[in-house]
């Protein structure tokens, strides 16, 4: 795997996801998800709720950088909040 820069930070990203993906997992086997409709003009499942996420941060991110120079961070728990807004109330 030489040909790949594992950073820190990639490395906690998708360790991020991964985790996500296992709560996810878990919470789907413990309580059974239901179609429901927030402010997202579609019907929405607890899966697409955490896709939408997952977009809207690499989205967030890919603003971040391109229109400032400041630390990535701040895009990142832009991104958490919004991600949990999405998964509360989407």
């Amino acid at each position: 795997m030489g040909w790949m820069a594992w950073t820190g930070p990639t490395a906690a990203f998708f360790a991020a996801i991964a985790v996500g993906l296992a709560i996810m997992t878990a919470s789907e086997l413990r309580w059974p998800t239901t179609v429901r409709k927030g402010f997202l003009p579609i019907p929405t499942t607890r899966g697409d709720r955490f896709f939408v996420a997952l977009l809207t941060s690499a989205w967030v991110h890919i603003g971040w950088l391109a229109a400032t120079e400041a630390p990535v961070i701040i895009a990142s728990g832009l991104s958490i909040l919004l991600g949990v807004l999405i998964l509360l109330k989407a």
